[in-house]
């Protein structure tokens, strides 16, 4: 199977994505704990912006589904799991640990403290990244994404197992939505949980999108859009959070956003932007994931220390900069080495299952490449 092009201008967008959340989190945030007041108050002027970065995930979710599609086509459903497996899991773990020690460091954490279980007990299941289905909370609140996308692979196993093709994507995603919208109006606990409607239609027009890259656009692509698109505003302006409402700017600022959102993807769809093809945007793409992931336990101690001894903005510079760094060093330094270090071993494993045959050697890590087309989503 030839690799996948690379589309770097998805590399730009999951970064864009990435530091909305980032932003909303230090300068837009109802009540943020490293300041020990509302965001929103210590920056009133960015807040009317960034207040609104939490629809980045959105975003995410439309990216994992173009991504996750493309990166499943012509795979089995075990080289599709050990392919994800290897994307999210060496970052994630780091992410879990770093968010224990500064715990452990400064007794405060988003996600912390646990009234009635100690950090240990909270850490393990975290490191499993199925917390959320057992009742254990998240070390981070940015981890509920995750649960969301693995909910989203589970599906797409099906698909794959069943065969990618285009009309078997059709099929899934018109089966997924509308029984999604079933599931909704039942509230049958079981079928919300495994088909999650309120984000389902992201993830159903990222696919759209990816079918319009490969095939070119058609009317059915464009009514799945449409649909999807009506089902996300709706579930985005009703399911609002009361952590980062804003009363009478939410029912118009969200579908304004959210437009814009798929209005670009139109053009990643259409191949529009195909000139954002500047090799640098590959990096920025690589650090999302990792950024995404530490961006809130990083900077609380360094908010905490300076917020005092310097201006906002400098702290808000130095926060910045370094949830940047820290991303970077950990997709350079440990995420492409554990990951070069799993898969062959992780296809190794899946070799022997696959043909009952005593284990290989692993064969020898090949030198990373920045330019293989294959990209994540996340989140």
């Amino acid at each position: 199977m030839s690799a996948q092009p690379r589309v770097r201008e998805l590399d730009l967008l999951r970064f864009v994505a990435a530091a909305a959340v980032m932003l909303h989190h230090y300068t837009g945030v109802i009540y943020y704990s490293a300041w020990e007041t509302s965001a929103r108050t210590v920056f009133p002027t960015l807040a009317p912006v960034t207040s609104y970065g939490y629809l980045g995930v959105q975003l995410f979710f439309m990216i994992s589904g173009f991504v996750i599609l493309m990166s499943a086509w012509g795979r089995s459903p075990g080289d599709f799991a050990a392919s994800r497996f290897t994307r999210l899991f060496p970052a994630y773990w780091f992410a879990v640990c770093l968010a224990l020690l500064v715990f452990l460091s400064t007794g405060r954490s988003s996600g912390w403290p646990v009234s009635d279980q100690g950090p240990i007990m909270r850490f393990i299941p975290n490191l499993t990244m199925l917390q959320t289905g057992i009742g254990v909370p998240d070390s981070e609140s940015v981890y509920w994404t995750l649960w969301v996308e693995l909910h989203f692979y589970a599906l797409m196993a099906l698909l794959v197992w069943r065969g990618v093709t285009y009309r078997s994507c059709v099929t899934f995603m018109g089966v997924w939505l509308l029984a999604s919208v079933f599931a909704q109006e039942a509230g049958h606990k079981l079928l919300s949980a495994v088909l999650i409607p309120i984000y389902a239609p992201f993830f159903v027009a990222g696919m759209a999108f990816f079918l319009m890259f490969r095939y070119g656009p058609n009317l059915v692509l464009w009514l799945f859009i449409g649909v999807s698109w009506a089902l996300g505003v709706y579930y985005s302006v009703h399911n609002i959070s009361g952590f980062v409402a804003w009363p009478g700017r939410d029912y118009h600022v969200i579908p304004a956003v959210l437009t814009a959102f798929f209005l670009i993807m139109w053009m990643v769809a259409t191949r529009r932007l195909r000139w954002l093809n500047w090799s640098g945007l590959t990096v920025l793409g690589a650090m999302t994931y990792p950024l995404y992931l530490t961006h809130e336990t990083i900077s609380r101690p360094i908010i905490e220390t300076l917020r005092t001894r310097q201006d906002r903005w400098t702290v808000l510079a130095v926060a910045l900069v370094t949830a940047l760094l820290l991303a970077y060093l950990i997709h350079r330094h440990l995420e492409r080495p554990l990951q070069q270090w799993l898969r062959p071993r992780l296809d190794a494993a899946l070799a022997q299952i696959r043909f009952g045959v005593p284990a290989e050697p692993v064969p020898p890590v090949p030198a990373p490449r920045e330019a293989d087309g294959r990209t994540a989503a996340i989140p």
